[in-house]
């Protein structure tokens, strides 16, 4: 079973990664050792169980994954880093801000906590930018997130047969799934056009979540990039019916169309729609 996590990425295209790194992304796409979509987030989670349960236990990888997400589309081969050490030091960070002071002793001990604060603080000395390809939430899908797709965009896998929308990139698994992928141009354009039209309608009771950072967080990747939405261990929370009807992407472009054409019932209407059924999943997080 997954984490009950869904995830946000970005897949470059080759020609965005310098040499020699370009190279060997190259390699490793054509590789057959390589972990393939399907079991891809398997191989995460396993990773992530052995260092979880490690005594003590280990906050980071000592070296950086070597393993990506790889799409083809038209020729083009893109590729999205897992980047694991960065996004457990980002995780950890997380992780202890939303505990009260001392708690998160309890996970992780003061030391393993001190050396893995002074690993992350060399690290970015040395790399710079802390930008992953991925983003991560658990027990829900941030509103924002549904911003910069549209419902044609998605793919739906219930098993063995998948239901495509009638346009973008696509992949099928053979396991349950449901993603979105769009082109980074229109991911950035229905996002800005959102931020807009939330600027100039504040207080119609329309609440996106943080819309701001996930504009600067497409502004840092190559242009002709793709971004996929990816429901991941979520969907293991909603039955077969529940997936077909998720329209969530749907009613968050409604809702943003009536707050731009004046529509304010309507607007509020979609906006109550999607939250109620994530209030559902995310209240399964304290269920016992």
């Amino acid at each position: 079973m997954l984490p009950y996590a869904a995830y946000l990425r970005v897949y470059e295209p080759l020609a965005a990664y310098p040499e020699p790194e370009r190279s060997r992304w190259e390699a490793y796409a054509d590789s057959q050792e390589r972990p393939r979509r399907v079991g891809a987030l398997g191989v995460e989670h396993t990773r992530a169980l052995w260092r979880m349960i490690a005594v003590p236990p280990i906050v980071a990888p000592t070296r950086e994954s070597g393993d990506a997400y790889v799409r083809r589309v038209e020729g083009v081969t893109y590729v999205c880093p897992w980047e694991t050490r960065l996004r457990s030091w980002l995780a950890f960070d997380r992780f202890r801000a939303e505990m009260p002071d001392g708690l998160a002793e309890m996970f992780v001990p003061a030391r393993v906590a001190e050396q893995a604060d002074e690993a992350f603080e060399g690290w970015k000395r040395a790399s710079g930018p802390l930008t992953p390809h991925i983003l991560s939430s658990t027990w829900q899908v941030p509103l924002a997130w549904f911003v910069p797709f549209v419902a044609k965009e998605r793919w739906l896998v219930l098993g063995g047969q998948g239901e495509p929308g009638s346009g973008g990139p696509t992949t099928a698994t053979p396991t349950r799934t449901l993603i979105y992928v769009t082109p980074m141009a229109q991911a950035r354009r229905r996002v800005a056009r959102a931020r807009g039209v939330l600027r100039r309608q504040v207080g119609d009771g329309l609440e996106l979540g943080d819309i701001e950072s996930v504009g600067r967080w497409l502004e840092e990747f190559h242009p002709h990039s793709l971004v996929e939405l990816d429901y991941g261990g979520l969907v293991h929370l909603l039955d077969d019916a529940a997936l077909r009807a998720d329209e969530s992407v749907g009613e968050i472009a409604a809702a943003i169309m009536g707050l731009e054409t004046g529509q304010a019932e309507v607007a509020v209407a979609m906006h109550k729609r999607v939250t109620a059924r994530w209030r559902v999943v995310r209240a399964l997080e304290s269920a016992n």
